[in-house]
């Protein structure tokens, strides 16, 4: 949770910076990228790779709710094979600080799922199986390791954190 407060400042203090040196306003206009990346839905959940270089956002550009990843290097959108689902909703993604894995919620099982999709690896892993209820909000450590997120269980919301092992082949 904590960190994924710290992401939303740290993606603000990229949006506006402060100006030491300014004699009038304290806040200069941003560089905004030129064309931006459409992603032609309002809730893009966008997610940072703490290394700057992936930028991980939901959006509906392809008619149904899906993930991508934009590399901001490269300036392209990377594929992400066997992680969007047809007849379902994949969404809210967060990244570790390298971009391997990306946690994010999924409705492939009929309720709201928490996964962690492993690009060099190219699958997913179910973290809430003995989860009864929905889950929402996932953020992931720096390396992948622990994932928390929010979980209902008979109506009570509670935070989960999830230990897992990481291959880092």
């Amino acid at each position: 949770m904590l960190e994924r407060v710290v992401r939303r400042l740290l993606l603000a203090v990229t949006l506006v910076s402060v100006c030491s040196s300014c004699s009038g306003s304290l806040l200069t206009q941003p560089e905004i990228i030129p064309g931006g990346i459409n992603s032609n839905s309002p809730e893009e959940y966008p997610s940072y790779s703490q290394d700057g270089r992936y930028l991980a956002f939901a959006s509906d550009r392809r008619g149904q709710r899906d993930i991508f990843l934009y590399d901001l290097q490269a300036k392209r959108l990377i594929s992400l094979p066997n992680l969007n689902r047809r007849d379902s909703v994949q969404d809210q993604p967060a990244l570790s600080s390298d971009g391997r894995y990306i946690a994010y919620v999924s409705t492939e099982r009929g309720k709201s799922d928490i996964f962690v999709y492993d690009r060099q690896q190219q699958k997913t892993e179910l973290l809430t199986v003995n989860v009864k209820g929905s889950a929402q909000n996932p953020t992931i450590s720096g390396n992948g390791s622990q994932v928390a997120f929010q979980a209902s269980q008979l109506g009570q919301w509670k935070i989960v954190i999830v230990k897992r092992k990481v291959d880092r082949n």
